[in-house]
């Protein structure tokens, strides 16, 4: 049962009846997996802290440098120096302490990945390689745990959901091939400090929603958002059944 202060935490979450008490106990029994404490992984764990997720835990090798303060929301300009993951966990505890962080200061790897995806409902992509975003996608097919999958560069992001459970869901490999994939990163290329906090927050409504089982997920679907513009476009995807992950 919620407790009187997660009641009073989360009421304005609860009163959606998609949500409801069955909902945000769903959120509060929840593990995520957030790859990434950059531009997008800062509002995604600070809207899934915020939203009630139970446990959190958090993987990241880098540490907190003044470039990264105009768009990394959860660092802090007192914490240059700090890993990533520890100053996300000292900002997350001020949010909301009543959500467990565990803090994993190291790149994601065939063997890290293989422990650190056994006791979560959902990986959250907050990558900005795609060595790692191909090995979180064959994790999440090998493992039938939803992949939540985003993007941004420039003035531009995107979004998707890959969820092996679902027969007709593709696979992030149906979509990118792996020969010739060349990482883009804003350290090269920049990036508008606001497009990487929507992007985020998409993943984190996303994320919310898988784990409630609430509303209709962007399986199938990549949503496209040019900032310039303002501009959103939805793709329908088909899985490939030539795939060599999910195929």
């Amino acid at each position: 049962m919620l407790t009187d202060d997660e009641l009073l935490r989360y009421s304005r979450q609860i009163m959606l009846p998609e949500v409801d008490i069955a909902g945000q106990e769903k959120l509060r029994e929840a593990t995520v997996l957030v790859v990434g404490l950059g531009g997008l992984g800062s509002p995604v764990a600070m809207y899934l802290a915020a939203a009630g997720v139970g446990k959190l835990v958090l993987v990241d090798h880098d540490q907190v440098d003044l470039s990264n303060l105009q768009r990394q929301i959860i660092h802090t300009t007192d914490r240059i120096g700090c890993d990533k993951v520890r100053s996300a966990q000292i900002a997350i505890a001020q949010l909301n302490p009543e959500c467990q962080v565990q803090t994993i200061t190291a790149q994601l790897g065939h063997e890290n990945g293989e422990t650190l995806v056994g006791d979560c409902q959902v990986i959250v992509d907050c990558s900005d390689n795609f060595q790692v975003r191909f090995l979180l996608n064959r994790l999440s097919v090998k493992h039938q745990l939803p992949l939540v999958s985003g993007a941004a560069i420039r003035m531009e992001g995107q979004v998707s959901v890959y969820d092996p459970r679902q027969p007709d869901s593709p696979c992030y490999r149906c979509l990118y091939q792996e020969t010739g994939a060349e990482d883009q990163r804003c350290t090269s290329n920049g990036v508008l400090a606001p497009v990487v906090g929507v992007i985020g927050a998409l993943q984190a409504t996303e994320t919310v929603k898988l784990i409630a089982g609430i509303g209709d997920s962007l399986v199938g679907r990549l949503v496209l958002v040019d900032f310039l513009t303002m501009e959103f476009r939805s793709i329908r995807l088909k899985q490939d059944a030539t795939c060599p992950v999910c195929g």
